[in-house]
């Protein structure tokens, strides 16, 4: 395990997954663009790219940042987890509860095992 904590590496799987869903969601973007008839193929397209940058973003914060024990890769995480957590509510608010409680748990999953003691000592060391 090279002294990773396993909460270091839940918090790495779980940003990796998370980078892998908007790569994915950026690459159906594409597809549908390019393969249908958007209203607006600018913006239609600007959401592709969105989706594909953010999810190379998060696989590398999660394999060259968490997963290498980079102490970079965990301000990146836990903004992500942040960011996640008003989707979620707004989901549950608008009656979205297969998506809404899915990402709650794993915006909180992500953000408690980022903060954890042991991810904490595994990144910074005991100063």
């Amino acid at each position: 395990m090279n002294g990773r904590p396993l909460t270091l590496l839940i918090a790495a799987a779980i940003v990796a997954v998370e980078g892998l869903i908007a790569l994915g969601l950026g690459v159906f973007v594409a597809i549908e663009t390019l393969t249908g008839r958007p209203d607006d193929m600018t913006t239609a397209l600007a959401e592709a790219a969105f989706g594909l940058l953010v999810g190379a973003g998060l696989l590398w914060v999660a394999l060259g940042g968490l997963f290498r024990m980079e102490k970079w890769g965990r301000s990146p995480g836990v903004l992500t987890q942040i960011f996640m957590l008003p989707v979620s509510v707004t989901l549950l608010q608008s009656g979205q509860a297969q998506l809404g409680i899915p990402l709650l748990v794993v915006a909180v999953a992500g953000i408690v095992t980022l903060l954890a003691p042991p991810t904490t000592h595994a990144l910074y060391g005991d100063g």
